[in-house]
């Protein structure tokens, strides 16, 4: 235990490390910084690699380590339930803030560069539903259709609990060796971590300036603000109220994960590195683990659903259109709704906010004025979203200890 105490320890050290000479490289040299995006998108790419065979597998074990539906309907409610409840309490934080501090100055939307989007299909919570059903699996994972995967393998994993013993040891032992499989390359490319935030950190600050960031501060101080009073006070109360243990030591224990999410702004990227730190570091059973982390890593954003709800009430105020209490109130509830349909991938919550902007009729041309700064807040909500994951896998696998 205190070799893997060092060791990540060193690792921590040097990735804060690639941070803060990325950021620099970045201001200084910003030429060079955007020549060697490639290795920063060829590290985020290794980690992609893992993530379909590592959730597939690590689903099914977990269902099947179970070893009863009962224990399984048990865990699930258990899971959906918290992960609803921390994006709610995301996204009513965010609509207080923005009713407290009400930034945004009305702007006349010429001019704007923005094209609306004409071409999307009206949202509706059908299709949504009916897009998490796989028609052909064998499409759904090479295509890294998250929710698709994730309910086949549940489906999977449920059926193979009614079959003889003897033919469940054999799926388990197949699939158990692939998910071990898996996080033994993880390892490998963990390693590569430090220069990895280093390229990507470096190529967004070349590419976005910190100009970008000063001129819309009070925007991105509200973004951030959100983010940080949900991790470091929202998410710690929550995790104290249901465990009784100390949240911040435990998420000390477990940073390693969310520095990973800041820097490859891809929640499903980090998945890897969350499985690793939170059973190694964090003292959470692997079964827990390998069910609540893949399915968090699609259906948990509450980093995404406050930043939505920030960047839609901001948008209001820029385009002079006042949003009632029932508005903001609908408001809410979409976000909460559609959060669980962002995919686990770089600013795919631009679409969703497209979405709302839409459903409550304010102009999908002022997202024009936020879409520089996007990148930077989406490493920080992605960051948000996996401390989420953190808090709910810990939560669930003290219930089951209970037990």
């Amino acid at each position: 235990m205190i070799k893997k105490i060092k060791k990540y320890a060193t690792t921590n050290t040097l990735v804060i490390f690639g941070i803060v000479l990325g950021v620099l490289f970045g201001i200084f040299f910003p030429e060079l910084a955007l020549k060697q995006k490639m290795i920063g998108t060829a590290f985020v790419y290794f980690l992609k690699m893992l993530v379909v065979p590592l959730v597939f597998a690590s689903i099914f074990v977990a269902i099947l380590g179970l070893g009863s539906i009962e224990h399984l309907k048990r865990m699930g409610l258990k899971t959906i339930g918290l992960y609803v409840l921390t994006t709610a309490l995301a996204v009513t934080a965010a609509i207080t803030v923005m009713n407290i501090f009400h930034i945004g100055e009305h702007v006349s939307s010429s001019g704007l560069a923005y094209e609306k989007a004409t071409t999307l299909a009206p949202f509706s919570f059908e299709n949504m539903i009916l897009s998490f059903i796989p028609t052909n699996i064998f499409h759904a994972l090479s295509e890294g259709q998250m929710m698709q995967i994730i309910v086949f393998a549940i489906l999977f994993g449920v059926a193979s609990l009614y079959l003889v013993p003897k033919q469940k040891e054999a799926l388990n032992t197949l699939f158990t060796a692939i998910s071990e499989a898996m996080l033994k390359m993880a390892e490998w490319v963990i390693l590569l971590t430090p220069i990895g935030v280093f390229s990507l950190i470096s190529y967004v600050i070349a590419e976005q300036g910190i100009d970008v960031v000063f001129g819309l501060y009070k925007y991105v101080l509200v973004v951030i603000g959100v983010i940080i009073f949900h991790g470091l006070v929202t998410l710690p109360a929550v995790l104290r109220f249901f465990t009784k243990i100390n949240p911040y030591s435990y998420l000390s224990d477990v940073r390693e994960a969310p520095i990973m999410a800041f820097s490859t702004a891809s929640s499903a990227a980090t998945l890897p590195v969350s499985m690793r730190v939170t059973e190694e570091m964090g003292g959470i059973d692997k079964k827990t683990a390998s069910f609540v982390l893949p399915l968090g890593a699609t259906v948990s954003m509450d980093g995404t659903a406050a930043y939505l709800s920030v960047a839609v009430l901001y948008i209001a105020n820029l385009a002079g259109v006042a949003l009632s209490l029932g508005d903001q109130i609908l408001l809410g509830i979409t976000v909460v709704a559609l959060s669980v349909g962002v995919a686990a991938l770089p600013s795919a919550s631009l679409v969703m906010m497209v979405i709302i902007l839409n459903q409550l009729g304010l102009p999908v041309e002022y997202m024009a004025l936020i879409v520089a700064v996007d990148r930077i807040l989406d490493m920080c909500r992605t960051s948000l979203n996996v401390t989420s994951d953190l808090i709910v896998t810990k939560i669930v696998d003290e219930f089951e200890k209970r037990r």
